[in-house]
This record gives C-alpha cells, sequence and structure tokens, in this order.
C-alpha cells in the first residue's frame, strides 16, 4: 500500500522518494548500464514512488538526461527534484571552481535542466549550495520569478544553515531543506528540525543510510572502487569504519526483533522522527529499492524509538561524515 507525506504545505509524495545521483556513476564509482536504470525508475514509480531526485552537477548533465528519458511516459504522475548553484557552464559541462547563484546563471541552468528533463516545469528546486557571494533573497526572489513564469512550482534549499533558511524563506515560502541525516550523522537535530516544524517546510533526508554504511555490508575490510568518494571521507577510512561497527550492532540487533534488515530499521527510524521526514535512499539495484520501500511498513512504537535511543547515546560515531574542503560548503 503507498503511502504518502506532504511537503510544506502543498507537495504531496511518496513517503519514501529515490536518490538517483548514483545512476549515472557520481560520487559512487562506474555509472550503471543506462537501460536498467531507465528501467530501475520506471519499476520505482510502478512501486509507488513518485518523488525523484536528480542534480545538474550530477555528471554533470548525465544523470538530468537518464531522468528525462526513463519519466517522460510517466511524467504526469512524479515529482522531479533537481538542483542549481555549482559553477557549471550550462551548456557546455565546464565546471568551475566552486558555487554560482547568480541570478542570470540560474535562469540559464534552470532553461537547460527543464530540456535535458524533457518538461516544461520542475517541480522542486533547490540551491545545490549556498553560494555566499549572492545574496540569498536575490537567488528567493530569482526562484520566485521562475514560479511565477511556471517554470518552477517549489523551491528548496540543500545543506543550508538555519539562519539562511529565514531569510530565503521571508521571500518565498520553501516547500523543503534537503540535508545529510541518519543514525550515522544526526546532525540536523540541534536545531534544524525545530525551525523546519516551526516553519511548516518538509525535509528530505539524502545519505539516509550513511552512504551504505548502515546496510550492514560494509566493514573495515571492504574496498571500495578506486574512483569511489568514500575512499576521501573520514568516516570511512578503515579505522572509524571498524569503530563505528557498533552502531550497525544495534542495528542489526533491532532488525532481529522486527523480522527487518538493518536498513529498513534504518529508513523506518528516520520516518518515525517527523510526519514531514522524506528520506531519498539511492540505489542501483531492484533488490535493493525493495528493500527500502518496505520500511515504509514497518513501525517503530515509543518503546523502540526509546531503545534505540537509549542504545545509540552510548555509541560515539568516529570521523568527519564528509572531507573538510566539501564540509565548509555547507551549513552556511
Amino acid at each position: 500500500m503507498v503511502k504518502y507525506r506532504t511537503l510544506g504545505n502543498k507537495l504531496e509524495v511518496s513517503a519514501m522518494g529515490l536518490g538517483c545521483m548514483s545512476m549515472t556513476g557520481a560520487i559512487y564509482g562506474a555509472p550503471a548500464d543506462k537501460r536498467e536504470m531507465v528501467q530501475l525508475l520506471r519499476s520505482a514509480h510502478e512501486q509507488g514512488v513518485t518523488l525523484f531526485d536528480t542534480a545538474e552537477a550530477y555528471g554533470p548533465f548525465s544523470n538530468e538526461e537518464l531522468l528525462g528519458e526513463g519519466l517522460a511516459p510517466i511524467r504526469d504522475q512524479v515529482v522531479i527534484a533537481t538542483k542549481f548553484g555549482f559553477d557549471i557552464d550550462p551548456v557546455t559541462g565546464q565546471r568551475g571552481p566552486g558555487t554560482n547563484s547568480r541570478p542570470a546563471h540560474i535562469k540559464a541552468a534552470v532553461d537547460a535542466s527543464l530540456k535535458r528533463l524533457r518538461t516544461d516545469y520542475i517541480d522542486l528546486l533547490f540551491q545545490h549550495r549556498v553560494d555566499p557571494a549572492v545574496p540569498i533573497e536575490d537567488v528567493a526572489g530569482t526562484v520566485k520569478e521562475l514560479v511565477a513564469a511556471g517554470k518552477v512550482r517549489h523551491f528548496g534549499l540543500s545543506e543550508a544553515g538555519v539562519a539562511t533558511i529565514r531569510r530565503a524563506h521571508a521571500v518565498l515560502p520553501l516547500t523543503a531543506v534537503q540535508s545529510e541525516y541518519s543514525m550515522f550523522w544526526r546532525g540536523p537535530e540541534m536545531e534544524l528540525l525545530a525551525t523546519l516544524e516551526e516553519l511548516g517546510i518538509g525535509f528530505v533526508p539524502f545519505s539516509p543510510l550513511g552512504a551504505g554504511f548502515l546496510t550492514g555490508k560494509i566493514d573495515e575490510s571492504t574496498q571500495f572502487d578506486p574512483t569511489d568518494f568514500r575512499n576521501v571521507v573520514p568516516r570511512f577510512s578503515a579505522e572509524a569504519r571498524k569503530a563505528n561497527l557498533a552502531l550497525v550492532e544495534v542495528l542489526k540487533s533491532i532488525a532481529a526483533s522486527k523480522g527487518a534488515t538493518p536498513a529498513q530499521i534504518a529508513l523506518a527510524w528516520l520516518l518515525a522522527q517527523k510526519p514531514w521526514i522524506v528520506p531519498i535512499p539511492g540505489t542501483t539495484k531492484l533488490h535493493r529499492l525493495e528493500e527500502n520501500l518496505g520500511a515504509v511498513t514497518i513501525e517503530l512504537g515509543a518503546n523502540d524509538l526509546a531503545r534505540i535511543q537509549s542504545l545509540l547515546a552510548g555509541i560515539e560515531i568516529q570521523g568527519e561524515r564528509l572531507p573538510e574542503a566539501v564540509l565548509k560548503m555547507t551549513g552556511l
């Protein structure tokens, strides 16, 4: 049975979305077979998924092109979220060193995304990273113009700090904020979740399975593809992974009591935090997609959540969640 949640005041989506970044390579190794990914997108929709997340930066461009092809026959039945904000030439794909949210660049990036996505509107448009050189009011004002033009329906921010969220929301109400959140990274609990609840903004956690760590399939001996981003993530050093396996053991114990997998418990825990949280786990495998979607039907009651909280309190996660240079672009 399909379950739905509402982001912000108006955007109804499936309780579990699909993060599509890994389908075209990006940071977790080589891209998957395009025909298989087109089929996976359509299989996800057949199983009730309506929220599909991409970005111009994934590739760049190849991920949006994949979604444009895969979702074209069902465009009016899905919600497509994409992002702008890095310094990427919208025609050539040549990347600059940082961010670019100048109004003219936003408009050019959106027009290019619309063509790749084979659509005349973007359901949910995120600023991928805050641009310290452009006032957020100017960014929100530009997106407001795109909404008025019918090219964008909803506005969101990714990895933004609460002060920036408030300032943007005052110009154009935000439908969603996207940031990392999982048992592996609980930073949003400090002030972000309370701010979103106060303002009525939905939350779309990416990496809800801790970049795969919470599946229980990774340990200190795991060897990643040479191109895999996790090779340079402090939290994924062999030493950190060995220490952090204590968290996986907690997940395994809860999963055993619920007849579920560790990944399903990790996702069910996220869903249980707030009714306006919609995780977007990514995968390139149908059986993983089905496993993840199974989390929607798992009920974690107050006693379950209290037990999990107690167990998590005794674990200190080792290693930063991202390399230092990448962390500097978050929380602005």
